[in-house]
């Protein structure tokens, strides 16, 4: 079989590559994985290396699975023994270790290759013992937190030594303590953990020279898959894989290293050069995935990086859509013409598949609303539905619990949330002593026959009894911001956010901007609470749903006709957290590259002028993400019939009311039809026009105060000393008026007018 046949010229030279280190730098949509399983292919049949003197390391089961059966299917059908190594990067050290491992003794004592692989549970509940041991428990630092930061130091290869020397107070000090038992625990053991397996792989390898020798013998071509995406450890295992022959080909993207927060270091696949100075270097640019334009304006964005090769991908393809760009009022009305649009292209052609990605979680909540009046089904991947999240039930756990202390369901989901050293032991008497005294376990609570746990207890009832009085006459979003502050909910939720980089706390904020929204509608909390149940239980995982709506982590390595990329604001993308340092800003540029390249047909980026934040019931202004700037003009379209705001002196009032989709989506979902209408509006009605009518909605009305409390939100002002900038938000009246401001090279700047001597830029 010819193996080059059907290639373009760059991938017929990197199969046809043989001797010597091969950097294949493959951009999106390139052909990667069919280069890598041709080459492999081409070896055994053209040049009569036995298959399994091959390796081919990637990172998911799926993908190997996907590679194994490209390369048995090219070569015919060969048998195990006949074929090459495909893996991931774990099952191959566990390999190694089962086989040769026993010479680790030397300097691991007691280790023998017939260890154990504690998985997450495992580890976990080695952590409780070591807790329960030392007096600790989860007021400390939860469980599963404790375990992601024992693995962030063994990735960046920290040692429990080590983690105490860097220690700057005593809560690290005493967690470097409970690393220090961890590993203590793992010897005794003779058990590894995940990172164990890569960091005892480089240690058996380097340890022993022989064996090295032999492993490098026996494998003569090494081909890493995604090598962007490879940490530290990774890296010196490939290394010291290669010594000998540097047959290494390492195929990869940097403008696609998205994971430098679980350890991938971007470095590996820039600096392969000068590890390897004969390397030949590849360039995969011919695109297969998507159209001229998707591309251009893709390549653009990540142009602005500095920290990359350089590469700009091309098609054969025909020029297709320019980029759709609209901009919303708010977060709802920017959902809402996501559907509206979903439904228009799905009616056409019901096979398409559609994706919205988006930054952070807590954005699919209006997307999924929007969806579901549409009665389109979805699936959220690499995630829960936002109803769904455990931070999301608890908090309306809570507050069914106040409203009804009978609910036993309510109260074991929040009783020892966040920890009050309340477990099991005392959860099951409190069940019992309700079974036989016939009460409820909220009484029972209050028994004083119940042993254990006794003060927590009954700190706990006193919240619960305070926040009842306190809520009284509140809003639904006050309640419910009130109960997340008062319980210490939210205070946790940022903690363990901060450890586990995770997004507790923008799910909770988004709940109190999703009953607040709800409650300008004319919906009661008992509606929203009522629709959360029913979505959880009626919401299944179906592969053949053409919508899918992830995080733009998720989808990397996913391709779809078309795709909305949400919320390309400042602040959601780049994120908060990169905002001050170049480094993340251009983690965040490939973040938002990725997100592009995901398309095939078309492209659609969305953003929100004012926005709900950080919980706060009142709209926020935003200014359009850096990205978006980045994008050539003559490559956008703008969507929904209308002229974008210029951000130089335009306000909210440029905002067409007859473009309020919220109102009509209402009005056709009462109807129990699907609102289908064209987003071309009608030239702007006369100011006197835009007072509020007796039918005027309440949500526009709302949208109105608000802007008119904040003209100068989305304004760019000028400052002496940090230049050209956007407000973003003001507060207060006269002189003593504040503005926060974003300025592109300072960050975000909160300014008192009467010394600021802002001027409009």
């Amino acid at each position: 079989m010819d193996f080059l046949q059907g290639l373009n010229p760059q991938q017929q030279e990197a199969v046809q590559h043989v001797e010597g280190p091969l950097l294949l730098l493959a951009g999106a949509g390139s052909g990667k994985t069919r280069v890598i399983t041709h080459r492999m292919a081409h070896l055994i049949q053209a040049h009569r290396v036995p298959g399994p003197a091959i390796v081919a390391v990637t990172f998911t089961n799926k993908a190997a699975d996907e590679m194994r059966q490209r390369v048995n299917n090219l070569l015919g059908g060969v048998s195990s023994r006949e074929a090459p190594l495909v893996s991931t990067f774990h099952s191959f050290c566990v390999r190694s270790l089962r086989r040769d491992g026993a010479r680790l003794a030397d300097i691991r004592s007691g280790f023998t290759p017939k260890f154990t692989i504690y998985d997450e549970d495992d580890q976990l509940a080695l952590v409780k013992s070591i807790f329960k041991a030392t007096g600790l428990d989860e007021k400390f630092i939860q469980y599963r937190a404790m375990c992601s930061w024992i693995s962030h130091q063994k990735s960046h290869k920290h040692s429990p030594e080590d983690a105490y020397g860097g220690s700057t107070d005593d809560r690290t000090e005493r967690m470097s303590s409970v690393y220090r038992q961890y590993e203590e625990r793992l010897r005794q053991a003779n058990a590894l953990d995940f990172d164990d397996l890569l960091l005892e792989s480089v240690r058996l390898l380097s340890h022993d020279e022989d064996l090295r020798r032999q492993y490098n013998r026996r494998f003569e071509f090494v081909m890493i898959d995604e090598y962007q995406d490879t940490n530290r450890s990774q890296y010196e295992l490939m290394r010291l894989l290669t010594e000998m022959r540097k047959n290494v080909a390492v195929v990869g993207d940097e403008d696609q290293s998205i994971y430098g927060w679980r350890g991938a270091d971007i470095r590996n696949i820039l600096d392969f050069e000068r590890d390897y100075p004969n390397a030949t270097v590849i360039r995969l640019e011919q695109n297969y995935r998507s159209t001229k334009n998707i591309l251009e304006a893709a390549s653009a964005v990540v142009a602005n990086n500095e920290e990359r090769k350089g590469k700009w991908l091309w098609t054969e393809a025909g020029t297709g859509d320019r980029i759709g760009r609209y901009e919303a009022f708010d977060g709802e009305q920017e959902a809402l013409f996501i559907a509206d649009t979903i439904e228009r292209l799905l009616s056409v052609n019901p096979r398409h598949r559609v994706a919205v990605l988006y930054r952070t979680n807590f954005q699919s909540r209006q997307i999924e609303e929007a969806l579901r009046r549409y009665g389109r089904k979805y699936i959220v991947v690499g995630g829960f539905s936002f109803y769904q999240r455990a931070e999301v039930k608890e908090a309306l756990a809570y507050v069914r619990l106040i409203s009804h202390p009978e609910d036993d369901i309510a109260l074991v989901r929040v009783l020892n949330v966040p920890p009050r050293g309340i477990g099991k032991i005392t959860i099951a008497a409190i069940r019992a002593r309700a079974g036989d005294k016939g009460l409820s376990m909220w009484e029972a609570v209050a028994d004083s026959d119940i042993s254990g746990s006794r003060s927590s207890l009954t700190s706990f009832r006193q919240t619960i009894e305070t926040l009842q009085r306190a809520v009284a006459g509140m809003s639904p979003a006050e309640m419910v911001r009130t109960v997340l502050d008062k319980t210490g909910y939210l205070v946790w939720a940022g903690d363990q956010d901060r450890l586990e980089g995770t997004s507790r706390t923008e799910n909770l904020l988004e709940l109190v901007n999703a009953i607040a929204e709800a409650t300008e509608q004319g919906q009661t909390l008992q509606d929203v609470m009522d629709q959360a149940a029913l979505v959880a239980d009626a919401d299944g995982f179906d592969e053949d749903v053409p919508i899918s709506l992830m995080t733009l982590h998720s989808a990397k390595g996913l391709e779809f006709d078309h795709v909305y990329l949400a919320g390309l604001e400042e602040g959601l993308l780049p994120h908060n957290r990169s905002l001050a340092d170049a480094a993340s800003i251009e983690e965040e540029r490939r973040l938002c590259y990725v997100g592009m390249t995901r398309a095939r047909k078309t492209l659609t980026l969305t953003r929100a002028v004012y926005r709900r934040i950080y919980g706060n019931e009142q709209l926020s202004g935003s200014s359009p993400s850096r990205f978006l700037g980045e994008i050539p003009v003559e490559l956008i379209e703008l969507a929904g019939g209308r002229a974008l705001l210029s951000f130089q002196g335009a306000t909210s009032s440029d905002f067409d009311p007859d473009c309020d989709y919220t109102e009509r989506m209402r009005r056709g979902s009462r109807g129990g039809g699907t609102s289908r209408h064209s987003y071309a509006s009608s030239s702007r009605p006369p100011s006197s026009a835009r007072t509020r009518s007796a039918d005027e909605p309440p949500a526009l009305a709302t949208r109105r105060r608000a802007a008119a409390t904040s003209s100068l939100v989305g304004q760019r002002v000028r400052h002496p000393s940090y230049g050209v900038g956007t407000v973003i938000a003001s507060e207060g009246e006269g002189d003593d008026r504040k503005f926060t401001v974003n300025f592109p090279d300072f960050g975000i700047k909160k300014l008192v007018e009467r010394y600021a001597r802002l001027e409009l830029a």
